[in-house]
């Protein structure tokens, strides 16, 4: 059945959304920088999105914080723990090599979306620095970093998601990622944090 009010182009998806922020255009960055790092360290759990010939696939994964370990600014190493071995996303990783991950941390709004191009590598000197509770990951997926984004605290507020969790200490304020992601703008950190803590309550719905 047809539906009369299909949004099938992007100028249609456009008439239907205010124009984002000039600040949500310029909030992405190339690298892992020291704050997208420290997220990650704080974070024990991300969801990898990738897409093959049986089409896409976003799957779970986890282990203590810091699990997935920044080797360079453009490099990620996220290990392939035990698992029920169906190999679905490294599969898709074989057949199309673009990813993406998205960080959460329990008590934390936002979450770090970091995508770019994966390689699975079984390095033995690699799997072992990675190994956990005595037990080497099969393989490793390698990740050249080509963006790295920081999303706003909404969809996990409205969600309720970590019920009234504490924030855990060490991790970067959204003022300062937005400061450290937007290239050659003159951002100060706490001022924005203050702001922005402000703006998305107004702003939920």
């Amino acid at each position: 059945m047809s539906d009369p009010h299909a949004v099938d182009s992007e100028a249609a998806l456009a008439a239907l959304y205010e124009p984002p922020h000039p600040r949500f255009l310029a909030k992405v960055t190339d690298r892992l920088e020291a704050t997208a790092r420290a997220f990650i360290a704080a974070s024990p759990f991300c969801i990898l999105a990738t897409a093959g010939p049986a089409g896409p696939h976003a799957t779970p994964r986890g282990d203590a914080p810091g699990f997935a370990v920044p080797l360079e600014d453009r490099l990620l190493a996220l290990p392939d723990r035990r698992g029920n071995n169906r190999l679905d996303a490294l599969r898709d990783v074989i057949a199309h090599p673009e990813v993406a991950l998205l960080f959460l941390i329990p008590g934390v709004g936002e979450t770090l979306r970091v995508q770019g191009r994966a390689r699975i590598t079984a390095d033995p000197a690699l799997r072992a620095r990675l190994a956990a509770q005595g037990r080497e990951p099969a393989t490793v997926l390698l990740v050249a970093v080509r963006e790295v984004y920081a999303h706003c605290a909404k969809s996990v507020l409205r969600s309720r998601l970590w019920g009234d969790a504490p924030r855990p200490p060490g991790v970067p304020t959204n003022g300062q990622m937005i400061a450290a992601h937007s290239a050659g703008a003159a951002i100060d950190p706490a001022r924005y944090e203050a702001e922005y803590q402000a703006r998305i309550r107004a702003q939920m719905y």
